[in-house]
């Protein structure tokens, strides 16, 4: 079973800190803050890379289950909409899954059909309905 590792390293309080996340692969490597994440600031956010992995997912589940249904899609572009609430406790409220196809011979009915049955079998998207997380934490000195 493959496990993916990304990084992060924050420094500093949450107001005027700043931190770096990085993937494993090296393909992304970039800047977090406290304005990248509730204002408009230079720089990404944790809530972004989640938006871009499940509309990444979903994309890839998707193609496959539409291949499956004897329609191979010529493409298929989904953006997610990370609600983010920073009311009394910062929450991930909800994620908006928006997506288009092309895809030869298939009607529109069907194609609604494959894409809700993706989004149940997409592994990001079942990872947001109750995952176990773990955590292995030791202060060093």
């Amino acid at each position: 079973m493959p496990v993916r590792k990304a990084n992060a390293q924050w420094q500093g309080d949450l107001k005027s800190g700043k931190g770096d996340m990085s993937l494993e692969s090296g393909a992304y490597e970039g800047q977090f803050s406290f304005k990248t994440r509730f204002e408009d600031g230079t720089g990404t956010n944790p809530e972004e890379l989640i938006g871009a992995a499940h509309a990444g997912c979903f994309s890839m589940q998707f193609s496959a289950m539409l291949a499956e249904a004897g329609h191979t899609p010529d493409s298929v572009k989904t953006e997610a909409k990370v609600h983010f609430s920073v009311d009394d406790t910062p929450t991930i409220e909800r994620i908006e899954l928006i997506t288009r196809g092309k895809v030869p011979g298939m009607d529109d009915a069907e194609f609604k059909d494959v894409a809700a049955k993706a989004k149940d079998a997409c592994p990001v998207s079942r990872l947001y309905k109750g995952a176990e997380i773990s955590l292995d934490a030791e202060l060093q000195g």
